[in-house]
């Protein structure tokens, strides 16, 4: 390297690097996305022309840069490497290739653009290309103590704008006022966006990812509201709740009451050693048990971190075994088409002994 990284870029690399060998993988290209920022730091977006960190299984890292992009690293990670620019002209895969060398098997990222990996495979025609996040997501599924710490600030946030939803589900009003005011505040306590906004009222409550439409919401209504974005550091939220606007009915509180025991038994039952399929079981037969297994149409959870969707998955047939720092939701719901929903989820991180959910807010069915 012609610089020296911080210790934490440094170590990931590193951790990639060996990943990379134990899996047989001569080198990994990695375009911008969460892979990138996770690996250097560096935020950037792809487009036609290339981008990409250069990591060998064995050897220094490059980073490929357009020349007209290359102020744009001042400062990052990336100049503590060999920075290779190009010019419009230039064949930035070919530029990639000659860096590469004679690599077997390369490694991509899975949001790499087509037009990427079909010019690095006529650049590389003996190299077989494959995903690399069988390699990536080790590393990423297992969060250090600074992520775990952006998850926290993250869960705070999102936390903070449950507890004024109540103040804004007001009857009368319709799905996208009450979702607009959910958007601002999401900006107002800190993120950086908001990424999604679910506010599913009545009959819309049974879809798990209706957004908002312009449906008036009506007193008795039950209303799911899930929310989340990411912070400047790229750390993401996601929390929902169910509300009441008026009186529930005993329908309601029954079947959200078993949806409580649901969730927090699975909460319960994280720890070093389960493994991803059983947690989803334990809220699964909860929820099947009291006649409602049907109406359970997801699975449990979803990692989270730089994406809000990423490993590891909380589902059926998912045999990883949990470690500390894993960070996912918990997140059982029950739908009644045509009807009403409910989803209670908090994003919990594995620890020694258990699990630390990071959301704060109260399980209860909240009225407004």
């Amino acid at each position: 390297m012609s610089g020296t990284a911080p210790d934490h870029v440094s170590a990931r690399l590193e951790r990639a690097q060996a990943a990379a060998r134990e899996a047989g993988v001569d080198a990994l290209v990695v375009t911008p996305g969460p892979d990138l920022q996770y690996l250097t730091g560096v935020v950037k977006h792809s487009h036609e022309r290339l981008s990409a960190l250069l990591l060998p299984a064995e050897g220094d890292p490059a980073f490929v840069v357009p020349t007209l992009e290359r102020p744009g690293l001042d400062g990052s990670a990336v100049e503590s490497m060999d920075v290779l620019t190009w010019t419009d002209g230039v064949d930035p895969h070919a530029l990639a290739a000659s860096r590469l060398g004679d690599p077997r098997r390369v490694a991509v990222a899975a949001d790499m653009p087509a037009l990427h990996v079909l010019g690095l495979r006529d650049a590389l025609p003996a190299a077989t290309l494959e995903l690399a996040t069988p390699i990536l997501r080790q590393l990423r599924m297992r969060k250090d103590a600074g992520e775990v710490a952006a998850l926290r600030t993250a869960g705070a946030a999102i936390d903070d704008v449950h507890a004024q939803v109540p103040d804004w589900l007001v009857a009368g009003r319709t799905e996208a006022e009450v979702g607009a005011d959910i958007t601002r505040a999401i900006v107002e306590t800190g993120h950086a966006e908001a990424a999604f906004v679910i506010v599913g009222s009545g009959p819309n409550g049974a879809s798990p990812h209706h957004e908002v439409s312009e449906r008036v919401i009506e007193r008795g209504d039950v209303v799911v509201v899930d929310i989340g974005g990411p912070l400047p550091d790229g750390y993401n939220s996601d929390s929902t709740r169910t509300y009441v606007v008026g009186e529930a009915s005993d329908e309601v509180r029954d079947v959200y009451a078993v949806l409580q025991r649901a969730q927090a038994a699975a909460v319960d039952a994280v720890r070093p050693g389960a493994t991803a399929e059983s947690i989803d079981e334990v809220a699964r037969a909860i929820i099947r048990d009291a006649g409602y297994g049907e109406f359970f149409v997801h699975r449990t959870g979803h990692g989270i971190g730089l994406e809000v969707h990423e490993e590891p998955y909380i589902v059926d047939g998912n045999d990883l075994v949990l470690e500390p720092g894993m960070a996912f939701s918990i997140e059982p719901g029950i739908y009644f088409p045509g009807r009403w929903g409910a989803r209670i989820e908090d994003i919990v991180v594995v620890t020694d002994t258990g699990c630390e959910p990071v959301n704060r807010r109260p399980h209860d069915l909240l009225s407004c």
